[in-house]
């Protein structure tokens, strides 16, 4: 008796293709409803329908179309089982081997502003996740196809093993088929808490399975990469290069919140769109560079500490032109972020073949959710994520002496920038470039070291910024030996008095923003 195949899917990619193999090279049956139907019979195969098979039309405008004993039966009984084969005889039931497939596109409709909620609605699946979840139940003996990507190697294995699929293929179809139907229902759920509730879930989301990745933060832990496909990174274009790391990723999200203080993409789209490049290692800014144009911010990123730079992230706000790209080729970098880039400027970083070019777009930044989950051990730790705006109007002058506008500016530069260094963070700039910063010690003056260190003679006449407030004047006295001019912090100290106090013995400016920004 001949193999069947059930074929009803929403995307009908690779479609034809691998119901004409199964057909043709391995002699299935093909069992189809609806548009797929439709799809196959305009591709010349023959093809029964489910309506004809089940003596049962389709109905309520194709709601009902395989909710069927005799679809179900086909599919969900055991192979050798005495009671199992005596009920299909009886019901004159056909036994399924194969079933493809995949749901009606529920987060793409929900995705799309000009839907509304009853497209959302019909857009949940019904029969197709029974059928999903019956075949992959019954994995012995059925095999389930989710996802185009899957086809290739379904083929293949039925090639290499005379027509038949090995279990250990068909087990690892029903932990991915079920994978698949567990993040459409949280999809779902979530669709519902927020249109009824006003606020996403709450709880740690189920994502799909996007890739696996080489490894974890090193080569000995195992890595996963879960991300929703439309939105975040799950919606990034890889133009070049190779496969993305953990650590590629947990940079490049860092690069990203990063330049994004300054706009990103589309300037209708943002309060603000300053052509901005932020370089990126091990998490922590080590060059950030704002400018009139891509080139010049990123020749002041990468001025700011051309050391560091190297094996570096780069994050970008605005297309990368010809001069950009020509600049990026010069030193050896890992990944390159930005909304878009121009043809010849692909064609220029072309030359790089290890280099990862990654496109993402603005609309799929803003489509993400506001949550940031980071696991412990045994649990999760979910917060908002720290997006907030700062109103540099709002700020308080503490000091006798109040700043510049050019040193407004440098202190805003600032401010955007040291929340996005581990705390704790201290951060020194000038004319729209990072000159020094402190990343991540036990105590804030010796952030402070560092980043004035680094900064060198170019201290002189530069701002200083602090992500959190200051508990001692330690640091403004440090500050005032190498000539900074002006100081943002958040305030708050029992001891501010005293830091105010020493920045009116030395002349410096100190505003005080009322936010902190510890990032750990």
């Amino acid at each position: 008796m001949s193999p069947t195949a059930l074929l009803s899917v929403s995307n009908k990619r690779g479609l034809v293709h691998l119901a004409k193999s199964l057909h043709e090279v391995h002699g299935f049956e093909l069992l189809s409803s609806g548009g797929t139907a439709n799809a196959l019979e305009e591709a010349g195969l023959n093809v029964q329908r489910v309506s004809e098979y089940t003596g049962a039309p389709e109905i309520l405008e194709g709601r009902v179309k395989t909710l069927h004993p005799r679809i179900h039966g086909g599919i969900l009984a055991k192979r050798g089982e005495p009671s199992h084969e005596s009920d299909i005889k009886q019901q004159e039931i056909s036994l399924i081997d194969l079933v493809v497939v995949n749901l009606y596109p529920f987060t793409e409709t929900i995705a799309n502003p000009e839907s509304d909620f009853l497209d959302g609605i019909e857009n949940i699946d019904i029969g197709g996740p029974a059928m999903i979840r019956a075949a992959a139940k019954n994995h012995l003996h059925v095999s389930v196809l989710t996802s185009p990507n899957q086809y290739e190697e379904f083929l293949a294995g039925l090639k290499q093993n005379n027509g038949d699929i090995t279990t250990e293929i068909r087990l690892k179809l029903a932990l991915e088929a079920f994978e698949h139907t567990a993040s459409y229902d949280v999809a779902i759920s979530n669709w519902l808490k927020e249109k009824f509730q006003g606020e996403p879930s709450t709880w740690l989301e189920a994502r799909p399975l996007k890739q696996k990745l080489r490894y974890g933060e090193n080569p000995h832990q195992k890595a996963s990469w879960y991300s929703e496909k439309l939105s975040g990174w799950g919606a990034v274009k890889q133009l070049q290069g190779k496969e993305l790391s953990t650590n590629n990723l947990l940079d490049l999200d860092a690069a990203l919140s990063t330049v994004r203080e300054f706009g990103y993409g589309d300037s209708s789209l943002s309060q603000v769109l300053q052509p901005a490049a932020v370089i990126i290692k091990h998490t922590n800014p080590c060059g950030v560079g704002i400018g009139n144009d891509l080139f010049e911010a990123f020749g002041k990123a990468l001025s700011a500490d051309s050391v560091s730079a190297f094996g570096g992230i780069v994050a970008l706000n605005t297309e990368v032109d010809e001069s950009t790209a020509k600049d990026l080729t010069k030193l050896f970098l890992e990944c390159v972020v930005a909304p878009k880039f121009s043809q010849k400027a692909i064609e220029i970083l072309s030359s790089k073949s290890n280099l990862r070019l990654l496109e993402l777009n603005q609309k799929a930044i803003i489509s993400s959710d506001n949550q940031q989950i980071r696991s412990i051990l045994g649990g999760a730790l979910i917060q908002e994520l720290d997006n907030k705006v700062s109103d540099p109007s709002l700020w308080k002058t503490v000091t006798d002496r109040k700043p510049t506008e050019k040193q407004k500016d440098d202190l805003w530069f600032a401010w955007n920038v040291v929340k996005h260094v581990r705390s704790n963070a201290i951060l020194i700039a000038k004319a729209g470039k990072t000159l020094g910063i402190g990343a991540g010690q036990m105590n804030r003056v010796g952030s402070a070291k560092i980043a004035i260190e680094a900064a060198g003679e170019e201290a002189k006449g530069a701002v200083l910024a602090s992500d959190g407030f200051f508990p001692f004047n330690d640091t403004v006295h440090l500050a005032a030996q190498h000539g900074i001019e002006a100081i943002v912090q958040p305030g708050g100290s029992i001891r501010d008095k005293e830091s105010i106090s020493a920045c009116n013995q030395f002349g410096i400016s100190m505003l005080t923003t009322g936010t902190r920004h510890f990032l750990h």
